[in-house]
């Protein structure tokens, strides 16, 4: 690569060349910030769900009531039922020409991975329709 030099001549043409260093120079400091954040992607998040002010659901014979306590035991209907009992109405459910909806409710401290289960085996039978129950907020409180 030649720069100017001292002499000067008429028929110098001007440099066609690309400086290829400050690229080069981008494209690692971009791949040492991908490398140094990548790992923070694969912990978990912490999930603060929020507490909304809506109109109580209303409740049709189309409607299943699914509760989720803390310690991961379901309520059908607030009646205590196992995985496997849920499984199998559900199949019951996806069966009839009017499927059912699901309002699922589940307390802030339930681990997600009972939520998953139970929103795995309602699309395992056929079910679609699956809605989230909040609890609302106290009186006086602000909302975000």
């Amino acid at each position: 690569m030649a720069f100017g030099g001292l002499e000067k001549r008429h028929t110098a043409a001007p440099m066609a060349d690309i400086n290829m260093t400050p690229l080069i120079d981008v494209m690692l400091v971009l791949l040492v910030i991908f490398i140094i954040t990548a790992p923070l992607f694969t912990h978990a998040i912490r999930l603060d769900l929020p507490k909304v002010a809506a109109a109580s659901a209303r409740q049709t014979p189309q409607t299943i009531s699914l509760s989720i306590d803390a310690a991961g035991k379901l309520y059908w209907n607030g009646n205590v039922i196992t995985l496997e009992q849920m499984r199998a109405r559900f199949v019951q459910a996806g069966k009839e020409a009017d499927q059912p909806e699901i309002h699922l409710r589940a307390e802030r401290s339930t681990r997600y991975e009972v939520i998953a289960q139970v929103m795995g085996a309602a699309q395992q039978a056929g079910l679609e329709r699956i809605g989230f129950v909040t609890d609302p907020p106290p009186p006086g409180a602000s909302q975000k």
